[in-house]
């Protein structure tokens, strides 16, 4: 932690500021008495994501005596907007108030670095630290309760109740639900109605077969009824066995459909802290897997939170990483030397080919474990090059893609910030936009004047794609053929 700021006194809040999570815009002395918590954070990175829990449990554990405030500070800009802030807040379950620093304002006064960062502010309101990057629960606890014992000791802190508005997402039978998986051997659907924390598995038209969990958040194995999963989000299915990239307990669970258990095959429910190796699956703390695919035997794993590519073998039960050095970036190159950053998606060609959308370079690459054994990139540039440009690929532009789904050498990608479904030939090098209008909605019809809201995963049956439209809770379905969006009916 940061200590050097002698206590200077800490800048207030724009006052023409957006806020969430409260009835009315709040100033620095609306937190008179109790230590603030700044979280200087934007709602696409994984290392934030990571600090939530942590800060809940903070919140928890000093529920009178410490007051937590999110910055939202956009990196893209998909995030500047208020609505868009305010989906993120409801779909991570925040519940201290948070402000849209839209204009990035607060953090330049507070001259702020990185995503995230925590600004100690004390109860006098002057700034006492920070800290960069991740935060551990113990960690932080022990840094809180020498910060207390101090004010106390100086008279300055003043314990008392807080309460918010928080905002609530208004959705129905799905909540934001994150990937979406065909399976058109099965003529079954699966989707990852992540905000509900289960699975569900339709037919065709939508109907509900079977739930796979208990809709309560948590980590428990056993029956589909009674199982809990964290925020799921990849599918991969292998005969009647089904792999779930359990993404909030960093874990990957196997559901067997047949014998109607689920069990977990990777990842010990704890977030793994730096370096991880391999070993056997139960073993081995993973980081944010959040998507999954399936080649022959080998569990292919986009590690969101490692910025790696991993691999679990369904027949030895082993977990690796297997391309990406763990530091974020966009490097080609062999497996072991590439740097990516954030992989959120994942698929692989009727080769064995691997493609994945790094969304934090809004990129599309290609991994060949096979033959040329190199990572290399179709679409993007780098950490801060993104937008919504069509054309050539070397010259394309994404904003945060998630999803990905291969078919007939064309890579469909969910190019979630830019609100489209698009393109990408593999061998054409061309990218094209084949669904949306850029503007975040809900519009069925046409491909050209259709509207969704963040998709984040796809999943091609026939002449079909399937798209998790996560900020509109639905399931979108384009036809092909007829050039036309419809949503699909989800229901019991």
């Amino acid at each position: 932690m940061t200590t050097d700021y002698g206590r200077v006194n800490a800048p207030d809040f724009p006052a023409d500021a957006d806020w969430l999570n409260t009835d009315r815009p709040l100033r620095l002395s609306d937190f008179a008495g109790k230590l603030l918590l700044l979280d200087f954070w934007t709602y696409c990175c994984i290392n934030c994501m990571h600090l939530l829990p942590t800060l809940r449990r903070l919140e928890r554990e000093f529920p009178e005596e410490l007051a937590v405030v999110g910055v939202h500070t956009a990196k893209f800009d998909e995030e500047r907007a208020t609505e868009n802030v305010r989906q993120a807040v409801m779909r991570y379950g925040i519940r201290h108030p948070v402000l849209n620093d839209a204009s990035m304002e607060t953090w330049r006064q507070y001259a702020v670095r990185a995503w995230p960062t925590l600004m100690f502010v004390d109860p006098a309101g002057r700034v006492i630290g920070k800290v960069e990057g991740e935060l551990g629960f113990e960690q932080g606890a022990e840094l809180i309760r020498k910060m207390l014992e101090v004010f106390r000791a100086e008279g300055t802190l003043r314990p008392g109740p807080q309460a918010y508005d928080v905002e609530t997402p208004r959705s129905g039978v799905l909540c934001y639900p994150g990937k979406v998986l065909a399976d058109p051997v099965g003529e079954r659907l699966f989707i990852a109605d992540s905000g509900h924390h289960r699975v569900l598995v339709t037919d065709p038209d939508g109907e509900i077969q079977t739930v796979i969990g208990s809709g309560d958040e948590g980590f428990v194995d056993g029956v589909p009824e009674g199982a809990r999963f964290s925020n799921p989000q990849g599918m991969a299915l292998a005969d009647e066995v089904l792999y779930v990239a359990d993404t909030g307990n960093h874990a990957i669970r196997s559901v067997d459909l047949e014998m109607a258990v689920v069990e977990t095959v990777a990842g010990t429910g704890e977030r793994g802290i730096g370096r991880v190796d391999g070993g056997p699956g139960p073993t081995v703390p993973l980081r944010s897997p959040w998507d999954v695919a399936l080649v022959g035997r080998r569990l292919f794993i986009a590690m969101a939170g490692g910025h790696q590519l991993w691999m679990y073998d369904l027949e030895n039960g082993l977990v690796q990483a297997i391309a990406g050095t763990g530091g974020e970036g966009i490097v080609d190159g062999p497996p072991e030397d590439a740097l990516l950053a954030q992989p959120s998606g994942i698929a692989a060609d009727e080769d064995g080919v691997l493609f994945f959308a790094d969304s934090e370079t809004s990129a599309i690459r290609q991994a060949d474990l096979i033959t040329a054994h190199q990572v290399t990139t179709l679409v993007g540039a780098g950490l801060f090059d993104f937008g919504d440009v069509d054309g050539a690929t070397s010259s394309a532009r994404m904003q945060h893609p998630l999803g990905v789904a291969v078919q007939g050498g064309v890579i469909y990608v969910a190019d979630t910030y830019n609100n489209k479904i698009k393109r990408v030939g593999t061998e054409t090098f061309a990218v094209a936009t084949m669904a949306g209008t850029g503007e975040p909605g809900y519009e069925d019809g046409a491909f050209a004047s259709s509207r969704f809201h963040e998709p984040g995963g796809l999943s091609i049956w026939g002449g079909k794609i399937f798209v998790a439209d996560t900020n509109n809770h639905a399931v979108r379905v384009l036809d092909v053929a007829s050039g036309t969006v419809s949503t699909l009916p989800v229901d019991f």
